[in-house]
């Protein structure tokens, strides 16, 4: 299964996942990242293995994604390949042109157990909710705010004395499984073409 990240952070849910492919627990390549930050540490982290990388403009918008870069960024997956698009920290929403050239196939990794707390900094709507427990959720992209079909979710307590930082630092861990297991059920699943 060849898998195209949009990242717009440091990469860490992509370094989960190619450290799954290392491992042999799953069984894609990443043939292309791409991120809408041409300073993110996660291009760094692609080009340290080899893989194709390159960056969406987004024409000095700050969170917008327009029409024309979603279907430059589809174009651009497209011929490298890929089958499966996986979000990973990437901050903008996504909309009707990649979505009907991804339909069904384009992931995404939330620090909460959607539908509770979507948007930004979910850990600590979580905190100031005063919730037991929290998590995180793979699940498919639609136009919607983290709105998607849900793949895959895993539980994460909420500890007395956790500040926002230790709490989210739980919720990767978690995360950081999550991701690759919701990768290869969503692959069990789909038609796809050998490369």
């Amino acid at each position: 299964m060849l898998l195209g990240i949009l990242g717009s952070g440091s990469g860490s849910n992509m370094q989960a996942i190619l450290d799954a492919i290392d491992a042999g627990t799953l069984d894609a390549r990443i043939a292309l990242v791409l991120s809408d930050n041409p300073d993110a540490f996660i291009l760094e982290r692609a080009r340290g293995r080899g893989i194709e990388t390159g960056v969406i403009d987004c024409g000095g918008f700050r969170t917008k994604f327009p029409d024309e870069a979603q279907a430059e960024t589809a174009a651009r997956l497209q011929a490298a390949g890929v089958e499966l698009v996986c979000l990973a920290g990437f901050l903008r929403l996504v909309k009707r042109p990649l979505l009907e050239a991804y339909p069904g196939r384009i992931l995404n990794i939330h620090p909460a157990l959607l539908p509770a707390f979507p948007g930004l900094e979910s850990w600590k709507q979580a905190l100031d909710a005063g919730v037991s427990e929290t998590g995180c959720t793979v699940h498919f992209v639609d136009e919607g705010m983290d709105t998607g079909p849900v793949i895959l979710q895993e539980r994460v307590p909420v500890l007395p004395g956790d500040t926002p930082e230790s709490l989210h630092a739980r919720i990767q861990v978690a995360e950081h499984r999550l991701y690759p297991a919701a990768i290869t059920r969503v692959a069990m699943n789909l038609p796809h073409h050998h490369v």
